[in-house]
């Protein structure tokens, strides 16, 4: 394997500022229509104390962190190109594939990149359409947007308004993408509390959309509580026009996690923050607040819940999912402090705001999902740094479940988790700290590996293309895919032919 050393030794253990701690309580009771937790619609700026700003400049002084905006990676990772923001200047979110071409979403429209020489992506068209977080995913002619901040209508020059009044638009948003240079806005489906993210069940006839939103509230006329499941959006193939909501599905008939007091620090459920399927084995799993959930979807329709599970010791707030290729693990990410404080330092330790890693035991519908371990990046960040586990994506190596996933201001971490019980990092990209004395929102928000490379969509700094060259990881550069929503995971061997 690959050494991780680089001219900079990681080992000074941080404190947590006394800001960020504060800002954990803000984030996570927010009760807002708008995109919370995940960074809103402004970026985060929270001045640290002076001695914490000093001990950061005195660790970049050392060596012990990146310097301000300084690129550093292990040896296995070549950093191949940069693209900053252009036209759209709002926040970057996520990121889908398609052949040749990547779409990246960004709270003020998407933007979409030719990357067939993925040295020098060029920009193919920039769609002005605000509406956060402007989660994204194609398939075939079509894209999807996802609007979960409380607008004036259902068009793309709609202003923000509050969600207390009736006539305020949130949902999901369809374009025609035939000609990737002049994408259309062919259709909108408004779905209650919006589309914070949602998820692709393509069938044949049919693609059908899981909608999660969350944070209902009694004065939002169109996000009433209890607000307990999921939106269901089925789009017709050859006529998309007349998308239509089928149901509002209850995942959580007893209310989910009750969160504080019953359960401090833990976020209570309203409904869901993301959900991952495996359409290859009929199988989602859902992130959903306070509770992870298992659940078959063999009927799109009708998904139905196979096992759930809480975890009130150390995670937060349960904000995404991907399986492995076998369908036999699962890992759930914490985002504690909504994706908007110093969680990676000695303070908080290696288990909050990490990964947490479930076998999938047992058949049908007595499957189980068993905890086995924790898995945070092993380097500690400043207090100026938002850092928490983030979007990522399976890395395709038979034989072993290998992840590249994002961490905000912690960067890129490409990991091992063939023992579930013991995660391994095996490579790693990050930049320095946007300041050394404010803290500021940035980062990477998803980070992806998409045939022979990895692909980030960083907040403030723009797309990213890395290379990654390991001797574990290098099996995967055969694997070659037509489409890759991170979300709606493929069956890799039985899509590639490998």
């Amino acid at each position: 394997m690959t050494s991780l050393h680089t001219t900079r030794v990681r080992r000074r253990r941080l404190g947590v500022a006394a800001a960020a701690a504060g800002l954990f309580a803000t984030l996570l009771t927010a009760g807002t229509a708008s995109a919370t937790p995940d960074p809103g619609d402004s970026p985060v700026r929270e001045k640290v104390s002076s001695s914490q700003a000093a001990e950061a400049k005195a660790a970049i002084d050392k060596g012990e962190i990146p310097g301000v905006d300084e690129i550093v990676h292990s040896d296995n990772i070549k950093h191949l190109a940069n693209v900053p923001k252009d036209l759209i200047t709002g926040t970057n979110s996520d990121l889908a594939f398609q052949g040749k071409y990547a779409f990246a979403g960004n709270y003020d429209g998407f933007r979409i990149f030719d990357i067939s020489n993925p040295k020098s992506p060029k920009t193919v068209a920039q769609v002005l359409c605000p509406g956060s977080q402007n989660d994204i995913s194609v398939e075939g002619n079509l894209l999807f947007l996802s609007t979960d901040s409380s607008r004036s209508d259902n068009s793309c020059a709609s202003t923000s308004q509050p969600a207390t009044e009736k006539s305020s638009w949130e949902g999901m948003k369809i374009f025609d993408i035939s000609d990737k240079r002049n994408p259309e806005y062919i259709a909108a489906i408004e779905t209650a509390c919006g589309s914070h993210t949602h998820t692709l069940v393509p069938e044949r006839k049919n693609v059908y959309i899981y909608v999660s939103s969350y944070a209902p509230s009694a004065s939002f006329p169109d996000c009433q509580p209890p607000h307990d499941g999921i939106s269901i959006i089925k789009v017709p193939r050859k006529a998309p026009q007349k998308a239509e909501l089928v149901k509002f599905d209850v995942l959580f008939p007893d209310g989910g996690n009750p969160g504080a007091p019953t359960n401090p620090g833990v976020s209570a459920t309203s409904g869901c923050h993301d959900i991952t399927v495996l359409p290859s084995k009929d199988l989602a799993a859902g992130a959903c607040m306070g509770d992870g959930i298992l659940f078959d979807i063999k009927n799109p329709e009708q998904p139905r819940v196979i096992d759930r599970v809480q975890d009130n010791v150390n995670f937060a707030f349960w904000h995404s999912a991907t399986f492995n290729q076998g369908a036999d693990k699962v890992v759930f990410t914490d985002e504690l402090g909504g994706g908007g404080a110093a969680t990676c330092n000695a303070e908080i330790g290696p288990n909050r705001g990490a990964d947490g890693i479930y076998d999938i035991v047992g058949k049908g519908d007595k499957r189980k999902l068993v905890f086995r371990s924790y898995y945070k990046i092993p380097r500690h960040q400043a207090d100026t740094e938002n850092c928490v586990a983030h979007n990522g994506s399976l890395i395709p190596v038979k034989g072993r479940d290998i992840m590249v996933q994002s961490w905000y201001q912690g960067g890129v971490s490409v990991w091992d988790f063939t023992n579930s019980a013991k995660p391994k990092e095996i490579a790693y990209f990050e930049r320095g700290p946007l300041s050394a004395d404010t803290m500021v929102g940035g980062g990477t928000w998803s980070t992806y590996y998409y045939n022979g490379h990895i692909y980030s969509n960083d907040m403030v700094k723009g797309f990213d293309v890395l290379r990654l060259d390991d001797r574990l990881t290098d099996p995967a550069k055969k694997v070659r895919m037509s489409e890759l929503n991170a979300q709606t995971q493929p069956d890799y061997f039985a899509s590639s032919g490998h």
